[in-house]
């Protein structure tokens, strides 16, 4: 049994990105999901404990506190960018990442079974689901009153268990499934192309060398012209892969601030050359995560 850490309730994507690292539905993956995870032996005999937390400071809590052994954590969205408040826990909590999932958001009317469209006439659900699904209500079915809740499967399970007819939910097919409520219109999202990219955090996985193509850093820079400028010049001479910068400023430091940088290699002892070649040019460096890239 392995406790795993989410931000929201079961059945909401963090729960189907951890089910899918640890192979709880494998068959999930494919054009709706990426998992990268080479490192997971046996999983298809582990069986996950979900444990609910509210905020993403919460999860590195049931950490600290031992009530979970990983958690997942969402870093970005190809819709609405990066959550800017994620990657500062990360620098701050220091828990390494050791693998990361995206998954395909869609978004999914539902409600008790028996109804048809016309019977509904309220939908609670997240606000950024309201923002995602809202030209289809719009189009389909404007006499419904879109409600604002603080999570999409827990909108679903309050549906079911108060028994709530005249009232859905869009959520996850998993939340439907987990609460025994019937999809009434599937892929309401407005854009099909919208990933979540979500990170893994579990001390208790090693991940090989040989099998490690991604990295996250965190480091600081001397606050003169071109210090950016250089690292980018080393890194592209190593054959690094600049998959993704974020700056974020310093606390106390006007004008300076962290870069956060997912880096991906195909050779481990380049990466390893190209930390040697920029450590004189910068500080503070933390290396957040070393693993397998799910792309």
């Amino acid at each position: 049994m392995k406790r795993v850490a989410i931000q929201g309730y079961q059945g909401c994507f963090h729960e189907q990105a951890a089910r899918l690292f640890y192979g709880q539905m494998p068959g999930q993956a494919g054009h709706d999901a990426v998992v990268g995870h080479d490192v997971i032996a046996g999983s298809d005999r582990l069986s996950l404990d979900i444990v609910e937390c509210d905020t993403f400071e919460g999860l590195y809590q049931a950490l600290r506190e031992g009530r979970a052994d990983a958690a997942v954590m969402a870093i970005e969205n190809t819709v609405s960018g990066g959550l800017i408040h994620n990657f500062e826990l990360l620098r701050k909590e220091g828990r390494q990442v050791k693998g990361e999932v995206y998954i395909r958001i869609g978004q999914n009317l539902m409600a008790l079974p028996g109804q048809r469209l016309e019977d509904i006439r309220e939908v609670r659900t997240h606000y950024m689901a309201i923002g995602q699904t809202r030209p289809w209500f719009e189009q389909h079915a404007p006499w419904i009153r879109l409600t604002e809740s603080e999570d999409t499967a827990k909108s679903a399970a309050q549906v079911a268990r108060e028994g709530l007819r005249g009232v859905g939910a869009v959520a996850s097919e998993l939340a439907a499934r987990l609460y025994g409520l019937d999809i009434m219109a599937p892929g309401i999202e407005t854009y099909k192309q919208n990933f979540t990219r979500f990170l893994i955090m579990d001390d208790s996985l090693t991940v090989p060398e040989e099998k490690r193509d991604k990295a996250v850093l965190c480091f600081t820079l001397p606050h003169k012209p071109g210090s950016l400028a250089q690292i980018l010049t080393i890194l592209s001479f190593y054959d690094m892969n600049l998959t993704r910068i974020q700056s974020l400023p310093i606390p106390g430091r006007e004008w300076q601030y962290f870069f956060y940088a997912d880096i991906k290699f195909s050779s481990y002892e380049r990466y390893t050359q190209a930390l040697t070649a920029v450590r004189p040019l910068i500080e503070d460096l933390q290396i957040l995560g070393e693993y397998t890239s799910a792309l």
